[in-house]
């Protein structure tokens, strides 16, 4: 988290809490040290998701399927997620998490590294989150902006890293090169004319990107 401890405190203490397969998953990654998002991050998702109504998500970090499980709750009538995930441990633990919580039919893993992976899809999305390895995003988001639909939304989640993108102060040595990485990756997309991105401190830093359908270079 990079806001104030009071700031997350009193955000957390506002907003709805998990309930049912999503709080028994939050629960679950609290105390095995899995990673998934955070509560105000989720409940960005759930926010975003509801304004653009999305038929096809694509979800790039499965681990346990809570995200997954999550955005399932914003999609339209006989919508679908394809979520990538290179973990043979977490796939298995997913698919059951996704079994219970009745959701097999609207969300498809898709087993492989997310770099191997990308090149060979050919869909069209309307909403995708990306949540892998941070220091891959550069490479990762050719794809993306490729596959996503005009007025479509990029949700990238933890691009100020603990703080270390936005404080060189911060930095620790070995995670040089990811930091560098993720400037890049924010240079990019806040550039790009094909795209409106703002970033927020919210969790560990999300950018909110969209896909402008005016044709404008």
């Amino acid at each position: 988290m990079i806001c104030y401890d009071y700031i997350n405190k009193y955000i957390r203490d506002t907003i709805k809490k998990d309930e049912g397969i999503l709080l028994e998953l939050r629960n679950y990654a609290l105390l095995n040290n899995v990673p998934i998002v955070h509560p105000e991050v989720a409940r960005l998702l759930v926010v975003l998701g509801h304004m653009v109504k999305p038929s096809k998500v694509l979800e790039i970090g499965t681990a346990i399927g809570y995200s997954s499980i999550l955005m399932s709750q914003i999609l339209n009538q006989g919508g679908i997620i394809d979520t990538i995930e290179s973990n043979d441990a977490m796939i298995d633990l997913a698919k059951e998490n996704i079994k219970i919580a009745g959701c097999k039919d609207v969300i498809n893993i898709i087993a492989g590294d997310a770099a191997e992976v990308l090149p060979c899809l050919d869909k069209k999305y309307d909403f995708i989150f990306l949540d892998a390895a941070k220091g891959q995003y550069p490479e990762f988001l050719p794809h993306c902006i490729r596959m996503l639909n005009n007025n479509g939304v990029l949700i990238s989640d933890n691009v100020l890293y603990k703080g270390m993108v936005a404080n060189e102060e911060l930095v620790v040595r070995r995670k040089k090169t990811i930091v560098k990485r993720l400037k890049d990756y924010l240079d990019t997309i806040c550039s790009d004319n094909s795209l409106e991105t703002c970033i927020l401190p919210v969790g560990d830093g999300v950018a909110v990107s969209f896909k402008r359908g005016d044709n404008i270079g």
